[in-house]
């Protein structure tokens, strides 16, 4: 049987130490990727600039974000200094509390927007449990697979569906369709090597069951945003604003864009949730298509120093961990450039390291620490 393509991803990895060359320098020493840390750094300076003009030069929200930026940062240094193989150990504990603050925020979460997805925390402010979720969840995966065979055999994969299910049916409850949650694991899953066959067959299934989703599952205003992505204008001043005014942004930013801080779409109110959700359509209006390929590239970058490290772990653990990191900002980047570009439907998801929040910062540079000490404990 020829392997498929993504098992080909962890056979051509290395399998031991003995190919790597020792590397002494001080980023190694510091358990620091300096390529990826640069990386990040820069995206961390961008976003705050983009939040300072989406908040209408507001010192007190770039404060907040920059403290959390600062957090992430120092947790992320944390992080890369614990050996792979620790993560490995505790990573079920990690998945446990994170399922027990998504149970928690059901029975003390505040409600806003008309969905409860947040704690208070006494001293520092609110938290997503989902956002904690998608850094246990791909820890989670990684270590239910790393001790079994590749590609995995159907039982194994059926268990691991069950494990993904867990919190996304929690999080329905809020109720929030959060496909960011499935995302991490759905990104292991391929990298173990699953066949194309089964990835055929659960996308028919998938299909079958959509009507039944569709009838039964999905909210009133969730099945209301699917409706409005085909015809946006069938209610101009309703569920399709959002799009609408978004793509206005985007498209008035033009080649050059309208320059740092003279959008006119977020800074007059037309384009809601401006600094969070849609802060891309901000980011587009400001700096136009080059701004808007410049990020892209960073972001390029960012996913591919990760699967590069991937592949060459020489662990499962950390093959499967880095590499789905990696598609996982991938999937996050494509999911909220596509809705605020009309093309997917409007889920709530923020732009990794650019969106407000600090739980999310937080959260992503954590297992971005996590892939740095994949890389450099050899």
């Amino acid at each position: 049987m020829i392997p498929s393509q993504q098992y080909r991803f962890l056979r051509q990895s290395l399998r031991d130490g003995r190919s790597i060359k020792h590397d002494s320098s001080r980023w190694a020493k510091l358990h620091l990727d300096p390529w990826l840390l640069c990386f990040l750094i820069l995206n961390a300076v961008l976003g705050l600039l983009v939040i300072y003009s989406a908040s209408a030069q507001d010192m007190g929200m770039v404060f907040r974000q920059a403290t959390s930026f600062a957090v992430g940062f120092i947790v992320m240094i944390i992080c890369a200094q614990i050996p792979p193989k620790v993560y490995q150990a505790i990573s079920p504990y990690f998945f446990i509390f994170a399922v027990i603050l998504m149970v928690l925020v059901l029975v003390v979460g505040e409600t806003r927007m008309g969905a409860r997805r947040w704690i208070s925390l006494p001293g520092i402010g609110s938290m997503q449990p989902s956002e904690f979720m998608k850094f246990a969840m791909p820890l989670m995966m990684a270590w239910y697979f790393a001790g079994r065979a590749f590609p995995p055999k159907f039982m194994h994969i059926v268990i691991s569906l069950g494990i993904m299910m867990l919190p996304f049916l929690l999080a329905a409850l809020q109720p929030d369709l959060n496909l960011g949650l499935l995302i991490p694991g759905v990104c292991v899953i391929f990298l173990s090597g699953i066949s194309w066959r089964l990835i055929a067959l659960a996308c028919g299934a998938l299909a079958v069951v959509a009507p039944l989703l569709w009838m039964f599952f999905l909210q009133e205003y969730q099945k209301k945003r699917v409706l409005t992505l085909f015809d946006p204008e069938s209610d101009a001043l309703g569920a399709g604003w959002n799009i609408i005014q978004s793509k206005i942004a985007i498209g008035s930013g033009g080649l050059m864009g309208k320059g740092f801080t003279e959008g006119t779409q977020s800074h007059l109110g037309y384009l809601p949730e401006h600094h969070t959700d849609f802060i891309m359509s901000t980011y587009a209006e400001e700096f136009g298509f080059i701004g808007v390929f410049l990020l892209f590239s960073l972001f390029a970058a960012i996913i591919i120093r990760c699967l590069i490290i991937g592949m060459n772990s020489f662990h499962n653990f950390g093959r499967l961990y880095a590499g789905a990191v990696g598609l996982t900002f991938f999937f996050f980047v494509l999911l909220n450039s596509g809705m605020v570009s009309g093309i997917l439907p409007v889920t709530g998801d923020p732009l990794p390291l650019m969106s407000y929040g600090g739980t999310a910062v937080i959260t992503m540079l954590a297992s971005m620490g996590i892939v740095m000490s994949i890389h450099t404990h050899r």
